[in-house]
């Protein structure tokens, strides 16, 4: 079906396109509130990770080491340290509502067992099953394509007389500094106008997959942005408003759409700032003829400054389509076609191959930013590459439980729904996710797999955590924040110089307020375990 009809000559906002810091700056607006994520800023310390490959035992010595396990885990362990329990108490969480374990690296069982095999929600520390599976499956090195095919002739003048199609495999980080290459690939090939349609071909994810309700009904938050072949830019739209002592408010938008047009009706004026500044937030629709208005209006208190407002807007395939003219017109191509969804023919002829960066770096955007939309598409695409194509959720869950069976690590109490932690049908065990980060410490991907979690009070989600406590720097730990849950889970290089896996989960409608708990967990970690819990 038709998605727009419009020119990519049409007016348009003009918008700066910083293409250093455009990636980054999108990749942190794809999260918000509880599943934000953060600047991110390279750091080093923490644990190190092994490199030997793990030993692969056969399905049946798998369920009889795991059963194993289980008995010894559920004699009661060493008690948590005061000042965990002290922080739970002042949170008026119960310990019931706590699933924690505390594992040397190598030890045949935990120094702490709570809970530890009872099925909790991981909120977003179920990426850490994503990212280790696909790094796993798919290679650090695999990259996605996106790829360009023509179907008619081109003229003297470098004319298309005929359709572009543009194909997706799920690209997590199609943003304008990316998609920019493919566009400088169609153009080489001798194409700088289109009299045809430009048609995206979807067809590697399943329908299914698509238009799927908001986790909380919020459709504007970059964290509920869902999956899509041609993800781009995550879309979402970034906003930056600048007040000017002459009255006006200037608007920067990122990334820039050929059809989006702004409507600024902001007025500066001289009050104090405060409050949630209603003015700095958009109304966004659709409007005749294909275009998209954002509409600003209310007073703008110079004292507020720059602010910048991100928001998810329209569906995948408008946006990407505007996204991608707006790109051609940059570039001096010329577009006065419609745009809809439909297959490549067997016989148009490629024009363009992009490739993304390597799933390595991927992997690292995903667990620093805790960044939802780029795990569901990594999540879909373990699917696709290990099944046929169109990928969906039954595949992939399927292909990971497949995995993780094969690596000896059973998890009974594991849940896939979309590989995000962006779900309330999704659990896992504190002791499944603990034998998991041991697996992973002694994988072939233990660096890579390592280096992509939050350092403490370094990067990522964790920047702002133990910044003045001994963990600094010295724990790789992956959060995870919905309502009602807390969750820390990772690795802990404690000052004596052993490396501990570290996970805990808090249930409860006090979860918000138990954040001290987890942070007084991982110091107490850090200064080596030692006031309490039992021999190894």
């Amino acid at each position: 079906m038709p998605l727009a009809s419009f020119s990519a000559s049409s007016r348009c906002i003009t918008a700066r396109l910083s293409s250093g810091a455009l990636a980054v700056a999108l990749v942190v607006v794809s999260a918000t509130l509880g599943y934000a994520p953060a600047a991110d800023a390279r750091g080093g310390g923490g644990p190190k990770a092994e490199s030997q490959a793990p030993k692969h035992a056969a399905h049946g010595a798998v369920k009889s080491k795991h059963a194993e396990r289980q008995e010894r885990v559920a004699v009661p362990s060493g008690p948590l340290p005061a000042t965990v329990m002290a922080a739970l108490a002042r949170a008026h969480v119960p310990l019931s509502s706590m699933s924690v374990v505390v594992q040397r690296i190598g030890a045949p069982v935990p120094l702490v067992a709570i809970n530890a095999t009872q099925p909790m929600l991981p909120a977003s520390t179920m990426k850490l099953v994503t990212t280790y599976a696909g790094l796993s499956l798919l290679g650090p090195d695999y990259r996605w394509k996106t790829t360009a095919y023509a179907d008619g002739e081109v003229d003297t003048q470098g004319v298309l007389h005929g359709n572009l199609y543009i194909q997706g495999t799920g690209d997590p980080k199609l943003v304008p500094e990316e998609l920019i290459d493919l566009v400088d690939q169609i153009r080489r090939n001798g194409i700088t106008g289109i009299d045809g349609a430009l048609v995206l071909d979807k067809r590697y994810f399943d329908p299914s997959t698509r238009d799927l309700p908001a986790f909380d009904n919020d459709d504007s938050a970059p964290y509920n942005v869902g999956p899509d072949p041609l993800l781009y830019a995550f879309k979402s739209l970034s906003f930056t408003l600048t007040p000017n002592p002459d009255g006006q408010v200037s608007i920067d938008v990122l990334p820039q759409l050929a059809q989006l047009q702004i409507d600024n009706e902001l007025r500066v004026t001289r009050g104090a700032c405060a409050g949630s500044l209603p003015a700095a937030s958009p109304s966004v629709a659709q409007t005749t003829g294909g275009f998209v208005q954002a509409s600003f209006i209310g007073d703008y208190p110079l004292r507020c400054g720059s602010r910048t407002i991100n928001v998810a807007a329209l569906d995948h395939s408008t946006f990407f389509a505007g996204g991608f003219l707006a790109l051609w017109k940059q570039t001096g191509g010329t577009f006065n076609g419609a745009t809809r969804e439909g297959a490549t023919p067997s016989g148009a002829r490629l024009v363009g191959t992009h490739r993304s960066p390597v799933l390595a770096d991927i992997v690292r955007d995903i667990n620093k930013f805790s960044n939802n939309v780029m795990a569901r598409n990594l999540f879909l695409t373990i699917g696709a590459a290990t099944a046929k194509p169109p990928a969906t959720t039954a595949k992939s869950a399927q292909a990971i439980q497949s995995f993780l069976r094969r690596s000896a690590l059973p998890m009974p109490g594991l849940a896939l729904d979309n590989g995000s932690g962006l779900s309330r049908d999704e659990t896992i065990s504190a002791l499944s996710l603990a034998d998991l980060l041991q697996a992973a410490n002694s994988s072939p991907v233990a660096q890579v797999f390592t280096e992509s979690l939050p350092i403490a009070g370094v990067d990522g989600t964790m920047r702002n955590r133990l910044t003045n406590a001994g963990a600094l720097g010295n724990a790789h730990i992956k959060t995870g924040t919905l309502r009602d849950v807390r969750a820390i889970a990772g690795y802990v290089g404690s000052e004596n110089g052993e490396t501990y896996v570290v996970v805990s989960f808090i249930n409860d409608p006090r979860a918000e307020a138990a954040r001290a708990a987890h942070d007084a967990l991982l110091e107490w970690v850090y200064e080596g375990a030692r006031k309490v819990g039992v021999a190894e």
